[in-house]
């Protein structure tokens, strides 16, 4: 795959990856402090006996009032401004009238647009107390996340990504979902490159500075198998074991990466304390 300055073909896709300047790098800061600030504000709203219907209308509501729009609504279809995947819900869950319950994993899926650029985010948040399994699941996918971006820099490959995530999966007897992928993004919601969380080290493209990029892991408890509900969009486990997702947008500097989308609170995965996040 080639590469091309993103500057030339803004806005369009060609099949080549796009590599930034430090002007859209600015956009792409500005517009995943913003995700990652509605992914802070759910916190406290995310308990048993809440829908996923309302806590989707704060998040539309949130980014009418940051001149924002979301841009999974009218997505393909898609009929709502975020995901929201429960349990063994691997991915694009769609927000509903239904309750959350004591015990649910729920993984919130973000983006927005802002100034014409993409900020891309998801995590994980416990519904009540949750089981230590579950826990695990999520400490996990976390850390598979971690190491997936720590092998980000030039000379790297997007192979690297993948097997860093793999490796530790697999290491912990989880199982990593192959159906789904990281994705370039910018001026675009979906760009070149995908984003593998498995894979082989030194295969794939090499890393360049200026290339902007989601890393967004899927890790099962069971099997990596999963199926598309009636609706089009919900992606489930075969076997229904429970499934868990974080995710970020980076971008590739001159010396490793640049995270977009982290948490101004220090809310990076549950159990989030917020009082404490807030006062630090």
């Amino acid at each position: 795959m080639t590469f091309i300055d993103a500057v030339e073909v803004a806005g369009r896709r060609t099949g080549h990856i796009k590599l930034h300047g430090e002007e859209a790098f600015a956009g792409m800061r500005r517009v995943g402090r913003l995700a990652a600030d509605a992914l802070d504000m759910l916190t406290e709203h995310v308990r048993p006996g809440v829908t996923t219907d309302a806590l989707d209308a704060l998040v539309f509501d949130f980014a009418m009032a940051h001149d924002a729009y979301p841009a999974p609504l009218d997505y393909r279809g898609y009929r709502k401004s975020i995901c929201t995947s429960i349990n063994h819900v691997v991915c694009h869950g769609m927000p509903d009238h239904k309750p959350l319950k004591d015990g649910d994993i729920i993984n919130i899926d973000v983006t927005f647009i802002l100034d014409g650029w993409h900020g891309d985010s998801s995590r994980m948040y416990y519904v009540g107390e949750v089981s230590r399994r579950a826990q695990r699941l999520v400490e996990v996918t976390y850390e598979a996340l971690m190491r997936g971006m720590a092998v980000v820099r030039p000379g790297a490959t997007t192979g690297d990504i993948g097997a860093a995530i793999q490796d530790y999966a697999e290491s912990e007897r989880c199982s990593v979902v192959r159906d789904f992928c990281g994705h370039g993004l910018g001026r675009l919601f979906h760009d070149e490159p995908n984003i593998l969380h498995y894979g082989r080290r030194g295969e794939g493209a090499m890393l360049k500075p200026g290339m902007f990029f989601t890393i967004e892991p899927m890790i099962n408890l069971g099997r990596p198998q999963v199926k598309i509900l009636s609706d089009g969009w919900t992606a489930v486990t075969r076997d229904r074991s429970l499934s868990a997702q974080f995710e970020h947008s980076i971008g590739v500097t001159e010396t490793g990466y640049e995270v977009f989308t982290a948490s101004s609170k220090g809310l990076h995965r549950p159990p989030y304390e917020i009082g404490a996040a807030e006062g630090a």
